[in-house]
């Protein structure tokens, strides 16, 4: 008779597996910061106006496009991330570098701030509409103090990035917390978040126009330039095994965060659904938005919704001004004047916007055509990601896999193609 012989047990012992997930999370919370600064770029005010408006006009129809978006997002961020760590360089560095001659680098340079100061446009307005909802400051007023929001903060955690972090992790917390409150007394259709997310299609060309919009707010190409900056900070000095334990930080950090970020986006547009479509989908500014949500939900509900929309205008704010000067150090090659630099980043928005907001002019309408022209500057940004990241003698052991690259491209492709159509049905 043949006797079994047991096998040996492969799985590790329990106690062993609790000790690697608690070292894992250990190291994962002393890393985190770049995703956490970059993700509050996916819920800032450009995102509210788009989602806002992609909701109530077109009820749950577009929140596929949020899904694409954030898809796209996640991993140009991962992309971005993981050339910092790789090259302990900025993305703006390594196109200087790469253009060579100021003939190139200029306009280049030129467009990427053009970008960043769209995206800083909403930001502002953001700010200043909810300072004004919530607290029923003037307008004008209103216009001055959110000027100065960014200026305060940075210089209240200059000497501590690890206390920016830290506020950008309570912002991000208020934003999440007051979403899944809204969710909580203003609850979707499952039925139609399915149709949603897996019928992709355009009502007519505003819808198309609104897509676009929810894809430039989303795939941002200013903090594509920041998160790079932001790993390259931390992977300076480390060895490459520290920068190989750092990339598979980087990857979790960013996974999560911007799920959240995800989450938080496709909350505001099936708000937007729930309150205002169809019987509201005339919706045209925030204002509006937030006078019709109290009746329909009470006034936490309304109290809330601008609550976020403050928290996000602020630390989205900071993000985009670390973002301009990053950009600008990184394409000429010399620090440059820290606060000068900020206070211009500010006041180049706030002449514009307030002269606009004493115009009467609706800040919904710019915010959505800020995000409109944000989209068309995405590929400034993430081609030189995918075509950097996929080059073997510059990234070494961090190249991409060519499943990767793939769907890199697909991605830019998506995006192009948003872009074209959009101008089309725009021009004819």
């Amino acid at each position: 008779m043949k006797m079994r012989i047991p096998r040996k047990h492969s799985m590790m012992p329990p106690d062993s597996k609790i000790s690697r997930f608690t070292s894992f999370l250990r190291r994962f919370i002393t890393y985190s910061g770049p995703a956490l600064i970059v993700s509050i770029g996916y819920m800032d005010p450009g995102n509210y106006g788009t989602d806002l408006q992609g909701g109530a006009a077109f009820g749950y129809s577009l929140l596929w496009v949020v899904w694409l978006s954030c898809a796209i997002a996640m991993l140009m961020q991962y992309l971005s991330g993981k050339l910092g760590i790789a090259t302990e360089k900025s993305l703006a560095e390594i196109l200087r570098e790469k253009l060579g001659r100021k003939l190139f680098v200029i306009p280049y340079w030129i467009s990427s701030e053009v970008a960043a100061a769209a995206t800083d446009l909403a930001e502002y307005l953001g700010t200043v509409i909810a300072l004004n909802l919530l607290f029923g400051v003037p307008m004008i007023y209103a216009a001055i103090f959110g000027a100065a929001d960014v200026i305060i903060i940075l210089a209240l955690t200059s000497r501590k990035f690890r206390l920016m972090e830290q506020l950008f992790l309570i912002f991000v917390s208020v934003i999440s917390f007051g979403y899944a409150y809204e969710m909580i007394i203003a609850p979707p259709s499952i039925h139609g978040i399915l149709s949603g997310s897996f019928s992709p299609h355009f009502v007519n060309s505003s819808a198309l126009f609104v897509a676009v919009g929810i894809i430039g707010a989303t795939v941002m190409p200013h903090v594509v330039f920041l998160h790079s900056f932001l790993t390259k900070e931390k992977a300076i000095g480390k060895t490459l095994d520290e920068r190989k334990r750092m990339r598979k930080l980087h990857l979790a950090e960013t996974v999560f965060l911007l799920t959240i970020a995800a989450l938080v986006n496709a909350a505001i547009l099936l708000m937007a659904a729930v309150a205002f479509y169809p019987n509201n989908s005339e919706i045209s500014s925030i204002a509006e938005a937030y006078k019709t949500l109290v009746p329909l939900f009470g006034v936490s509900a309304g109290i809330i919704f601008l609550v976020t929309l403050l928290s996000s205008g602020i630390a989205s704010s900071a993000a985009g001004t670390l973002a301009g000067q990053i950009i600008m150090e990184g394409f000429l090659g010399k620090k440059v004047n820290v606060w000068m630099r900020r206070i211009i980043t500010r006041f180049v928005n706030v002449i514009p916007t307030t002269i606009a907001v004493v115009l009467g002019f609706d800040p919904l309408h710019i915010l959505v055509y800020s995000q409109f022209v944000l989209s068309l500057l995405i590929p400034i940004a993430v081609i030189p990601v995918v075509i950097l990241t996929m080059n073997k003698k510059l990234m070494g052991e961090f190249v991409n896999r060519k499943i990767t690259t793939i769907i890199a491209c697909i991605f830019v492709g998506i995006v192009l193609a948003f872009n074209i159509f959009s101008l089309v049905s725009q021009t004819v």
